[in-house]
């Protein structure tokens, strides 16, 4: 179980932290509302023709748990990242994104009654202090852009914190698969109605030129990104705690900023250093004595 973990763990971060420059690629072709319900749609269909046979064995009273963390975890993140990334280099999206750890030590006390150690609040405070030097640093480093959308990377990053412990409080014996195909079962109509709103059915769209490329790199998406990892990630929050689970938040950058300079991004080493202050941030929330 011990070495599931940690192999789970960096399946995770390689998927993950590869997910942030397909959502560049894919807003080639693509608006940020149509990147995201396509994105949402594709992975629908894979879960629930997957899990379709699961789904019977989910309690009538943990549905409300199962539609929660459908939209908290999957559906409004997949739109928000979409958004944010029309402004902000994909490597600092990642980073910024690494405080998930942070946030579900903060969520797991103030709402969900975990208790927290000392150390893992300094590791707040200086987790926090990395972001905000991460962003202060992006937004001299690259003037064109609005980190003002930062925002939606924190908020995504919240909910992503409030899903790990809702998983651990309320879904932990229903089986990962399961709890992926019944999030999906909640968020497809409305992300195939956002996607019918977006005029992606247009002939502007269709006949885009960077269509199939997009839509191509929409499909990795939804194939590893976000339904394959969906499963693992719900299984490594079953067999570790919520922390250790929201850890692949800060090896995720590690992958992200290694496309994000091939790629030609602009990143300079008071951004490193920042990134570096928010790993110690969540090193030191990890830590209980």
């Amino acid at each position: 179980m011990n070495n599931n973990k940690w192999i789970l763990l960096v399946i995770l971060s390689l998927i993950w932290g590869s997910s942030f420059i397909l959502i560049k690629k894919s807003l080639l072709g693509f608006s940020p509302l149509q990147l995201g319900a396509l994105r949402t749609v594709l992975t629908a269909v894979i879960l629930i023709t997957a899990g379709f046979k699961g789904l019977k064995e989910i309690p009538i009273h943990k549905w409300k748990w199962i539609a929660i963390t459908g939209f908290v975890g999957s559906f409004f993140p997949a739109f928000f990242f979409a958004i944010a990334e029309t402004q902000i280099d994909s490597s600092v999206t990642a980073i910024i994104n690494s405080m998930v750890p942070l946030y579900t030590i903060l969520l797991g006390l103030i709402i969900f009654g975990i208790q927290s150690s000392k150390r893992q609040l300094y590791g707040v405070l200086v987790g926090f202090t990395g972001t905000a030097l991460l962003i202060l640093k992006g937004a001299s480093l690259n003037p064109n852009q609005n980190y003002f959308y930062a925002g939606f990377i924190i908020i995504s990053s919240l909910m992503y914190a409030a899903n790990i412990n809702m998983i651990k409080k309320y879904l932990q014996d229903v089986k990962p698969l399961t709890i992926a195909s019944g999030n999906y079962v909640v968020i497809a109509l409305p992300a195939l109605i956002v996607l019918y709103a977006s005029d992606f059915f247009s002939s502007s769209v269709l006949e885009h030129t960077n269509f199939w490329p997009s839509f191509g790199y929409i499909s990795l998406l939804a194939i590893f990104g976000t339904a394959l990892s969906k499963v693992f990630f719900n299984r490594l929050v079953q067999i570790s705690s919520p922390v250790f689970a929201s850890s692949v938040a800060y090896l995720i950058p590690l992958v992200s900023v290694f496309w994000g300079v091939i790629d030609g991004e602009k990143f300079s080493f008071l951004q490193f250093l920042a990134a570096f202050i928010i790993l110690i941030g969540v090193y030191l929330s990890q830590r209980r004595s």
